[in-house]
């Protein structure tokens, strides 16, 4: 990836370049899901390491959601309560999860993504199970909410956008535009405060790369984000959620079978 000199090649400024691309497509459209491209291809594009990947990909994903998440603030698509409760109780898993991180063997880092895009894909593709009118969320699960995803954002570099966005559409019938708007704040905050909790692994990383991909993605999620009305986004989660089944193959298949 890095020569000796610590240039990088015009290929690797293009494929970052292209993730950038991708990765703020992703969160622009679908408001979700930007970390689990992320990390993958640090990993397997740019040969990061299983820590080195979820760090950086904390930085990209956090500039690109919250670049996404401006334009949602002005059509008044974003549930602040939901949003900011979810950040606060969950920051005692987040933090948790950072810290001990590091600890962790890369085998369980990467097989644990593996299983959260698996769960994601399924989570993307269910429909709301009732019709009622919009709710908000009851005490309860905001408070299981903001754990699990405090926790997985804090081990795993997962903003979180993929669990709250069915849990608003299915379960509190939020429309589509304002779960996604609700989810990048959410993946915003969480992500800083992952971000900042892995601070003794900013060193191992080589940012070049991620800058590269971050800078792109922040430009491309910001004008998805103003577009997401006049795009078939039901059909683009489907899309994506059978991409993040092919990926959590691969991811298992890297980890434990050509792992050499």
């Amino acid at each position: 990836m890095v020569d000796d000199s610590g240039h990088y090649s015009g290929m690797d400024v293009l494929l970052a370049v292209i993730s950038g691309a991708f990765i703020g497509s992703v969160l622009g459209f679908v408001g979700a899901g930007g970390a689990m491209v992320s990390v993958p291809i640090l990993l397997y594009v740019f040969h990061f390491t299983p820590t080195q990947a979820t760090t950086a990909a904390l930085a990209i994903v956090l500039l690109a959601a919250l670049s996404g998440a401006i334009p949602k603030m002005r059509l008044h698509d974003v549930l602040y309560r939901e949003a900011f409760s979810i950040w606060g109780i969950g920051l005692i898993t987040n933090i948790g999860g950072a810290a001990l991180s590091k600890h962790f063997p890369n085998s369980l880092i990467t097989t644990g993504f593996a299983v959260i895009l698996a769960f994601a894909g399924f989570a993307m593709l269910r429909k709301p199970i009732k019709a009622d009118p919009e709710k908000r969320m009851s005490l309860g699960v905001l408070i299981v909410t903001a754990l699990v995803i405090g926790a997985i954002t804090g081990v795993f570099g997962v903003g979180g956008g993929f669990l709250a966005i069915p849990i608003l559409i299915l379960f509190y019938n939020t429309p589509q535009n304002k779960a996604a708007g609700t989810s990048l704040l959410i993946i915003s905050i969480n992500s800083i405060t992952s971000f900042l909790g892995h601070h003794a692994v900013w060193h191992e990383v080589k940012w070049g790369i991620p800058i590269v991909i971050g800078g792109v993605a922040v430009v491309v999620s910001l004008l998805a984000s103003h577009h997401t009305r006049r795009v078939p986004v039901v059909l683009l989660r489907q899309s994506f959620a059978y991409f993040l089944f092919v990926l959590s193959i691969f991811t298992l298949a890297k980890t434990w079978i050509f792992h050499n």
